[in-house]
């Protein structure tokens, strides 16, 4: 495959950026979008004309959350419930010119070229995303805990949430809200996360808040970007959540 790919290029969080158009041959349908990546920094590498490309990445299994692409106008690109190291470059087309930014939100800072700061999503994590049960010495056993298996389920669904921020980014308001009920919901349907679910969320709310993501206007955008199908519903009951912490206060 011959392609041509437009790439923001931006030097730090203070220079001004600009897209930068490369050329590349027999790519390989078989490729991983970041895979070609790699291939495209040896060949600027072997030029010694600029730096190569600057772009997140860690496990390349699609779990670590750390491949913030926006690829033709689309998180991850074009495929559905992936992340970009799971996208493979047969869903492009010989010919075709692709256009790779980072993921745009004031929230997000661009780093360099396609690397964005996502602390914002630590902050709100390490505002309440933790259980105070003893979880050391004489501990219960899990199993012995009895649990609805469908509230279960819907735990373990709104834990597979990898913090990527595709839905920031797919969001006209670059809304987190998807990220912050996915981390909420997580402890709100089971028993461990009952003693500071009040405080949690009205925590959690307030960090968001002041990392200054925007407002959740229910576009649906961010469910349908989401690399694991994180759904609506968990917005609706951190939605609840809040407002009886907010009663009871």
């Amino acid at each position: 495959m011959n392609l041509t790919l437009k790439i923001w290029r931006q030097r730090n969080s203070n220079s001004k950026g600009q897209m930068k158009t490369y050329k590349m041959s027999n790519v390989s349908p078989d490729m991983s979008f970041l895979e070609m990546i790699d291939v495209l920094n040896s060949k600027i590498i072997s030029e010694g004309k600029e730096d190569p490309v600057a772009f997140d990445h860690d496990c390349r299994e699609g779990i670590c959350g750390m491949c913030s692409m926006f690829i033709n106008g689309q998180a991850h690109g074009p495929d559905r419930l992936v992340t970009t190291c799971q996208l493979h470059m047969r869903k492009f087309k010989d010919g075709d010119t692709i256009v790779v930014e980072p993921f745009r939100a004031n929230a997000f800072p661009v780093i360099k070229d396609l690397v964005v700061d996502r602390s914002a999503f630590d902050r709100i994590q390490q505002a309440g995303g933790f259980v105070s049960v003893n979880t050391s010495g004489n501990t219960q056993d899990a199993n012995s805990i009895p649990i609805e298996k469908n509230d279960a389920d819907k735990s373990f669904d709104a834990a597979t949430c990898i913090g990527c921020g595709a839905c920031v980014a797919s969001c006209k308001n670059a809304s987190a809200m998807l990220f912050v009920s996915a981390k909420v919901s997580q402890y709100a349907l089971l028993p461990q996360g009952k003693v500071e679910s009040k405080q949690r969320v009205l925590n959690m709310v307030k960090q968001m808040d002041d990392e200054g993501f925007g407002n959740c206007t229910n576009t649906g955008a961010c469910e349908v970007e989401c690399p694991k199908g994180i759904s609506l519903k968990n917005i609706a009951r951190m939605n609840s959540e809040y407002m009886t912490s907010t009663l009871k206060s």
